[in-house]
């Protein structure tokens, strides 16, 4: 990911000032529903009265959000899904969007939350070797890339597995690496709260169905947003095909092993009989199951905006639907984009939220006194027991320190999309 190679003191400035007047003027956040409000036998048809406010007054609302400006083209009217958001993904900006905070079964794209939690932990290059219980536990008719035990795969053939094939027994290798499935729920949905992302009820790391198990399309946005900032994360959702090992077989005294193509199932990257690849796509992840229906969140770039739509639950069954309302709403929103007016904003995480709020972090720039570092975990652990002139350094230096990781989420989320959005992103 790239970083700036200059940091100078009025850029900090200015990071400091937007992150203050965003935490001044976003709406105050509301505390996560509880799960056990959501139905698990299937979502209701009908949005409930009252939902979050994060990012938004408007996006807690019932039914379709938008203000359309001079010159901004109307909404797409035959978009049937229960739940969709249209947003800038650098900006933040909610273009529009529709029951955006119902919360809903995320089916695979729950996965998103998943690599964004997960994939940092462990470098491309790794090997593993399956054992029987890293694949225990599965839910029946699980979607498989054809992981087998007893061989040896790397972090990378993983992740290509959980990408290109929303592999739920690649999801359960890894989570098997990271300390078992329980954990894993656990962190993802610590994540999910750092993201702010109170929608959020992880249950399953794979997003099989599981009752309370939820999100909504405002979260998963959010989710496609922080992971779209990693590197790595940015290359497996936008591949189109792979080799992916088989198994390794002995014939006539010699052990061979070949691999087999594995294509991703995002049918706007990859195309179908009855829908095109679109153009600029990049991404990001499908999901599909008898409770959610048909979810999708993708980014796509044109003429140099980049845009994340979220579609849940389409009410119409035609084939690929969910990629057709998909690009619809994507159509609408480069052409209305600069022109429509925002509705809301996807928040930053927690951490860049409280770096605003640090005694350092004003509009002016200047470190503030020895005020209450709670927000700070470096300054709230060192400063006990020291003196009152050290503890008071301490206190700024941790300020500083969130203030400058608050920064870099600023200005990393212009993230360069892969060459191959470069490629398709022309007529």
């Amino acid at each position: 990911m790239p970083a700036c190679k200059k940091t100078t003191r009025r850029s900090l400035l200015v990071t400091s000032a937007v992150l203050t007047s965003l935490a001044l003027t976003a709406p105050v956040a509301l505390a996560a529903p509880d799960p056990s409000t959501s139905p698990s036998a299937g979502p209701s048809a009908t949005p409930p009265a009252t939902m979050s406010g994060v990012g938004g007054a408007r996006l807690g609302l019932a039914g379709t959000q938008v203000d359309l400006g001079s010159g901004a083209p109307v909404l797409p009217k035959d978009i049937t899904a229960r739940s969709w958001i249209v947003a800038d993904a650098e900006s933040g900006e909610v273009l529009a969007a529709h029951n955006a905070h119902w919360r809903l079964p995320p089916a695979s794209t729950m996965k998103m939350l998943f690599a964004d939690t997960v994939l940092p932990k462990f470098p491309r290059t790794e090997k593993h070797k399956v054992v029987p219980t890293d694949l225990a536990g599965m839910g029946a008719g699980s979607s498989m890339v054809g992981i087998k035990e007893g061989e040896t795969y790397t972090v990378r053939d993983l992740w290509l597995g959980v990408f290109l094939r929303s592999g739920n027994d690649a999801v359960h290798v890894l989570s098997a690496m990271n300390g078992g499935v329980d954990n894993t729920v656990e962190e993802m949905n610590q994540h999910a709260e750092e993201l702010q992302a109170l929608d959020t009820h992880v249950v399953t790391p794979d997003g099989y169905d599981a009752p309370k198990q939820v999100s909504s399309a405002y979260d998963l946005t959010l989710f496609a947003r922080s992971g779209l900032q990693k590197k790595d994360f940015r290359e497996y959702c936008s591949t189109v095909r792979a080799e992916f090992p088989g198994e390794t077989k002995k014939k006539k005294g010699k052990t061979t092993r070949e691999s087999f193509e594995i294509q991703n199932t995002n049918r706007l990257l990859a195309g179908d009989s009855d829908i095109s690849v679109y153009q600029g796509i990049a991404g990001v992840k499908n999901g599909n199951t008898t409770n959610a229906g048909a979810t999708f969140t993708g980014v796509a770039e044109r003429d140099g905006r980049v845009l994340l739509v979220t579609v849940m639950h389409p009410e119409k069954e035609e084939h690929n639907e969910v990629y057709k309302e998909t690009a619809k709403l994507f159509d609408w929103g480069f052409k209305a984009a600069g022109k429509a007016r925002a509705v809301g904003e996807l928040v930053p995480p927690r951490s860049a939220t409280q770096a605003s709020a640090q005694p350092g972090a004003n509009p002016s720039g200047q470190a503030g006194g020895a005020g209450d570092t709670s927000a700070t975990p470096l300054a709230s652990h060192t400063t006990e027991g020291r003196s009152g002139g050290m503890g008071i350094a301490l206190a700024i230096t941790g300020g500083v320190l969130v203030l400058l990781a608050a920064a870099a989420f600023l200005v990393n989320r212009r993230w360069p999309l892969p060459d191959l959005v470069r490629r398709r992103s022309r007529p």
